[in-house]
């Protein structure tokens, strides 16, 4: 699973940006209203439920990523091999039925001649 050049290129773009607006807020270039984001609770209440509910999505998905990464080494999964040992011995079955099947089955009649016809 390899991503997209674009998409690559938007998420760094969107870590530089970020990192700009962090560094231009440390050296005080430009500030933000910190101080009425904390004066009203339930914006600050708001933004923090936000901010948890995308880093736990975030999160899950890089957790699915790397563990899909880890784990998918390209052989086949437990799961797999064990539906694949399943249907061997379900063929393997119904070859001994078949088996079975052709002994029991009386031999075909002697074909007739055109004079036992009625």
């Amino acid at each position: 699973m390899k991503a997209a050049r674009w998409v690559l290129i938007f998420w760094v773009g969107v870590v530089v940006v970020l990192l700009a607006v962090e560094l231009a807020e440390i050296t005080q270039l430009f500030t933000l209203p910190i101080q009425s984001i904390i004066a009203n609770p339930i914006s600050f209440i708001s933004a923090l439920v936000f901010t948890t509910i995308l880093a736990l999505v975030g999160a899950i998905f890089i957790g699915l990523y790397i563990s899909e990464r880890w784990l998918g080494t390209g052989q086949f999964s437990s799961f797999e091999e064990e539906m694949l040992q399943m249907r061997g011995e379900v063929r393997d079955l119904k070859a001994s039925v078949d088996r079975l099947h052709e002994r029991e089955r009386p031999p075909p009649p002697p074909p007739r001649g055109p004079e036992e016809r009625p």
